[in-house]
């Protein structure tokens, strides 16, 4: 086996990770990536080309509503870290995107790994609930329902194709070049729902999501879920008086969810109907993360 290395060429000795999906947090996982490692991002933008390579990144240009163009992926990528969305409309019962891929990196030498970004979404509504990765999953929002048809796209691949395969079901993220998100919100002045009606929600510094998805490209046990979520236990409306003190700014106003439910969009409503508690024991245990933000006010404040 030693032999056969050593004939290889050089750019092939090396793991090669292929980022699909290599926006704020791919290109994060790219910096922790790259010592040691050749790092490759599918893109469908001819202006990120640029952009990619000054990140030390090999762009490949694709698109996964394209079948044809996703071909050369095949047997590139030693381990893939998968961070794009369904389609945002059509069916629910299927992702054609996570078909496509991974009729791609099947035609040859398939990948050790491949991790799913997927969503805590997949859970619906729980009712502040504590939710660990054994509750079935039950979608009550089109989005979470493409994101439960992925998952079983990848885990099914998985044991067929006979790679390891891990999902990470992703809450809020914030941080960096998200941290706008609120305060922009916050400027806009959303409102958030009263006390008695508010909801649990669940969060994760883009610091923190990096981290765990470069560990779980290495460590996580196949065929495996686990919940990248920090350690609060905020409702949506404490979580931007949070962020509104921490930024001097007003905090929002509070609304009943009748009011709510006509003012505000289908979007933002489906997020404050939905409430659970995460348990991110996995995360810990099994992954091995120590939390650089276990709140969000450290990583607010950071």
């Amino acid at each position: 086996m030693t032999m056969l290395l050593g004939a290889l060429p050089a750019r092939f000795r090396r793991e090669r990770v292929l980022i699909v999906g290599c926006g704020d947090v791919g290109l994060r996982c790219a910096a922790l990536l790259r010592p040691g490692r050749r790092v490759l991002a599918l893109t469908s933008s001819p202006e990120r080309v640029a952009l990619l390579r000054a990140q030390g990144v090999v762009p490949l240009l694709g698109n996964l509503d394209d079948r044809a163009s996703l071909q050369r992926l095949a047997g590139l990528a030693t381990r893939v870290l998968y961070l794009a969305p369904p389609p945002n409309a059509g069916t629910t019962t299927t992702d054609p995107r996570s078909r496509a891929l991974a009729q791609a990196l099947g035609r040859r030498s398939r990948p050790r790994k491949l991790v799913y970004g997927s969503t805590s979404g997949v859970y619906g509504d729980c009712a502040g609930a504590w939710v660990s990765e054994t509750r079935p999953p039950q979608p009550s929002t089109a989005r979470g329902q493409r994101r439960l048809a992925a998952e079983r796209t990848w885990r099914n691949w998985g044991r067929w194709r006979g790679v390891d395969v891990s999902l990470l079901r992703i809450p809020g993220i914030y941080g960096g070049g998200r941290a706008g998100g609120a305060r922009e919100r916050l400027l806009r002045g959303t409102p958030v729902l009263c006390s008695p009606d508010d909801v649990y929600t669940n969060h994760i510094h883009a610091d923190d999501l990096a981290r765990a998805c470069v560990r779980a490209l290495w460590w996580h046990a196949p065929q495996r879920s686990a919940h990248v979520c920090d350690d609060s236990t905020l409702r949506m409306g404490d979580y931007f008086d949070l962020a509104a003190d921490l930024y001097g700014l007003p905090r929002p106003p509070r609304i009943s969810r009748a009011e709510a439910t006509a003012q505000l969009g289908p979007m933002l409503l489906s997020f404050m109907s939905e409430s659970r508690r995460l348990h991110n024991q996995r995360l810990k245990r099994e992954l091995r993360l120590v939390l650089r933000y276990p709140t969000p006010q450290q990583g607010l404040l950071a």
